[in-house]
């Protein structure tokens, strides 16, 4: 469906959006989808690390259960 549009299909769908809603209100949409990015990579790279630091957690005890029931 979307195959033919091509660069003047772009240019008229951005210059129709912009009459539209204004200059202004899509550059605060922009700045909103912005921050909405930088937020979702921040909370991926966090869920990394907190998986990492787990792994490595459970990494660093390798003593037997019978051994660690002695201590």
């Amino acid at each position: 469906m979307l195959n033919n549009i091509g660069l003047p299909g772009i240019l008229l769908i951005a210059v129709v959006v912009l009459v539209l809603f204004g200059r202004g209100k899509i550059s605060s949409l922009m700045g909103e989808v912005g921050k909405g990015i930088t937020s979702f990579k921040k909370g991926i790279n966090e869920g990394t690390k907190e998986l990492e630091e787990d792994a490595a957690a459970e990494a660093k005890d390798v003593t037997p259960e019978t051994e660690k029931d002695k201590a």
